[in-house]
Formats: structure tokens, sequence, C-alpha cells
């Protein structure tokens, strides 16, 4: 598996917005601001059942993710990659986590109960950094 580097891994320790780009039906891209760390050298990011990034990532399991350090705008790191799991199990618990890291908050504020919570592991390919 292609490894995130040490150099650029701090990227997704902090609290930065990720780009997440998957493929539409018709081909083109679809980009929206997510959410993300990496665990086991995995990028999560979560989403609710259904939204379109679900519909994407299940579909079509390819994905790329920029992230680019807001202390420096020209440090940033590209990880395309495929889906190594979808996960209607840890959704709530990554959501929550994730909650915690970017907003200090216990639980994610946007909870509804008719909402089932996705995670997606994101195994990297290729890693172009800067």
């Amino acid at each position: 598996m292609t490894q995130i580097p040490d150099s650029h891994i701090d990227l997704f320790d902090r609290p930065l917005l990720l780009g997440l780009a998957t493929v539409q039906p018709d081909g083109q891209p679809q980009v929206t601001p997510v959410w993300g760390d990496v665990e086991k050298g995995l990028i999560r990011v979560n989403t609710a059942a259904g939204r379109q990034k679900d519909k994407n990532l299940v579909e079509r399991p390819q994905a790329t993710v920029l992230v680019i350090d807001s202390e420096d705008p020209f440090r940033w790191i590209e990880v395309r990659g495929k889906v190594a799991k979808r996960s209607e199990e840890t959704g709530i618990e990554v959501i929550d986590k994730l909650a915690k890291d970017y907003l200090n908050a216990d639980v994610y504020p946007g909870h509804t109960p008719d909402e089932t919570r996705v995670t997606f592991y994101i195994e990297p390919t290729r890693v172009v950094t800067s």
C-alpha cells in the first residue's frame, strides 16, 4: 500500500478541510469539502448514506483527496486512492470523533434520527506532495 509520507501526515492531524473528489455517473468529477483523518494508513471520510458522494463511491470506488496547509498554501498533499471499505457500523463513532477534532464538540451537532452515517476508508494508491 502506498504510504502518506511523514512530511505531510500532519495535514491530516490538523482540522483542515479535505477536498474529496469522486466520479459522477457521467464521468464528471464531484468535489466536496469534508472532514477526515488517517487511521492505519487509510484516509477516513464520513457522509450520510444516500448523498451523492456516497453513491459515487459505491458505484465507482475511487477518490482523490486534496489537503492544503492553511499556514502555507504552497504546501499540500494529493492522495489518489480506492475505497477499501464502506462502514455503517463506524459511521456515528467516526463523525463524532471528527466533530471533536474539527469543532471541539463531544458529538456531531448535525445528527438527525432519520440519517445513517457511513465511513469510507480510502487506500492510497498514489501520493503527490508539494
